[in-house]
């Protein structure tokens, strides 16, 4: 009931994180990192498999696995079945995975106000 008081905003993962992607066979390899310390709180809170999942819709086929490395502020995610077979069997434009990273940056994730100004996130206006 507490949420039902709290104003949220919606920030790209752009604001809060860089990342890096690759391949291995038919799963691409997806690493979120925090551009502060700080932020690493918030992307291990939002930033879940499910939704991972969700955010790349068709593209992945398989599970998404979430490991957390939080000495490095990092999220790891393994998508699987994400690369029409792998980069020697696959017609895909990206075969390794390169532009998952991208993707991934453009999700949104929900952050109360309060907390996106503590932390100094810009909040947009209107």
């Amino acid at each position: 009931m507490g949420d039902l008081f709290n104003i949220f905003m919606k920030v790209k993962l752009l604001k809060l994180a860089h990342a890096r992607s690759g391949d291995k066979g038919d799963t691409a390899n997806v690493g979120l990192i925090a551009l502060r310390e700080e932020f690493y709180p918030v992307l291990a809170r939002e930033v879940t498999a499910a939704r991972v999942k969700e955010h790349y819709g068709r593209l992945v086929g398989g599970e998404v696995e979430r490991f957390e490395l939080p000495n490095l502020g990092a999220l790891n995610f393994l998508l699987h079945e994400s690369l029409g077979g792998g980069g020697t069997l696959s017609l895909m434009t990206d075969a390794q995975g390169k532009t998952f990273s991208t993707a991934l940056l453009r999700m949104e994730v929900e952050v109360p106000d309060d907390e996106a100004r503590a932390l100094g996130i810009e909040i947009p206006n209107g």
